[in-house]
């Protein structure tokens, strides 16, 4: 595998920590004390601000650290075509902490609009960078139907989810399509939902909404093969797998086992950035999965959630022991998640966030030498 191309040896999954100037800017626009063009001028600078950041610690892609969204997720979601979003009876519910209460749910026929925003803030950040890869986060489809469920999919709309997963798809479709077009070259589609399906509690919860918990990751593995068919030769992309992160908390746990053989074997992305760094993961031996070849596994043994940075000799010889199950030249190293999937932030500095992207580009290149 070249290096000259994603994923990197050393890579990111994206979301950084918003500084005070830009969550102060964010919070007079929605107070009515400012309009869209402060706010977005102060985006602009902290996102080239942390592209640079980004650059000089060595790092080949680099994201806007999601500094135009509140979540990882809804903003996107929102601004399709028959989404929109409301204000729910509850949050998402973490150990120990509660999100704000937020959802979405569908209510007209799906579709891609070719004015979505992100499109836009994808061609700033491309523009923005010197000499790195740009790199695109976006939720993957699943995320659209796991919580809600057939509750939050009206059934005149939609009265068979057969149809309303095959709409899904061809969103989705042409989602890669126009990000494409807009230049991007490396997408990453994150999704909760893959490491939910290793979750009995989630599963049963699942159950309990009327979902056919055993068939789903099937569903999900085509929709994202159909989203992905006929995506040109030159765009990679990547599936990042999260157990939940707010505030420095998570959901759900559970090894990849249950999932592993659909999910690295069947699903054709070209790398799986998976989450490593806490015994909840389970062990390596679900990478035993993954073909032999051009996919790549990036192992998320740099944790996002705490400041201290983890020994460098401990790392590295927990990436040998995953070269057990597959290639070392078919594996690389990222914090586990972003900093930030929502605009609160994780319970860290900027400085240990900077530290631990650091960490991950020395070890890096102790281990490849490439």
């Amino acid at each position: 595998m070249s290096q000259y191309q994603p994923p990197f040896r050393a890579d990111t999954v994206g979301s950084l920590l918003r500084s005070d100037e830009l969550k102060q800017a964010r919070r007079r626009f929605h107070a009515g004390e400012s309009d869209y063009a402060a706010l977005r001028t102060v985006e602009d600078a902290e996102i080239r601000r942390v592209v640079a950041k980004q650059e000089a610690l060595g790092l080949k892609a680099v994201t806007d650290g999601e500094f135009r969204r509140a979540w990882w997720h809804f903003d996107f979601l929102e601004d399709l075509k028959g989404v929109e979003g409301y204000s729910s009876d509850q949050g998402i519910q973490f150990q120990g902490r509660q999100t704000q209460a937020r959802s979405v749910r569908v209510t007209d026929k799906l579709g891609f609009d070719p004015e979505h925003p992100m499109l836009g803030h994808f061609r700033f950040l491309a523009e923005t960078v010197d000499k790195a890869t740009p790199k695109m986060t976006l939720p993957s489809p699943s995320v659209l139907h796991f919580r809600g469920g057939r509750r939050n999919i009206d059934s005149s709309v939609y009265p068979s989810l057969d149809t309303f997963f095959a709409d899904l798809a061809d969103t989705y479709r042409d989602v890669v399509k126009h990000f494409y077009a807009a230049g991007c070259r490396y997408l990453q589609l994150d999704d909760t939902v893959w490491a939910y399906l290793c979750s009995e509690k989630e599963l049963a919860a699942a159950r309990e909404r009327g979902e056919d918990a055993d068939r789903l990751q099937h569903l999900y593995a085509e929709v994202l093969n159909h989203a992905l068919a006929d995506r040109p030769d030159d765009l990679h992309v990547s599936l990042h797998v999260c157990r939940g992160n707010f505030r420095s908390t998570w959901i759900s746990e559970g090894g990849y086992e249950p999932v592993a053989e659909t999910l690295l074997g069947r699903v054709d992305v070209d790398a799986y950035f998976l989450e490593y760094d806490t015994e909840r993961a389970g062990g390596f031996e679900p990478l035993r999965f993954l073909p032999e070849g051009h996919k790549q596994a990036v192992l998320g043994l740099i944790t996002s959630k705490t400041g201290e940075l983890e020994p460098a000799d401990t790392v590295s010889a927990r990436i040998a022991e995953a070269s057990r199950y597959t290639p070392l030249s078919q594996l690389c190293l990222s914090p586990q998640c972003g900093f930030a999937s929502t605009e609160e932030g994780n319970l860290l500095s900027e400085t240990q966030q900077w530290d631990k992207l650091r960490h991950v580009v020395d070890i890096a290149k102790a281990v490849w030498q490439d």
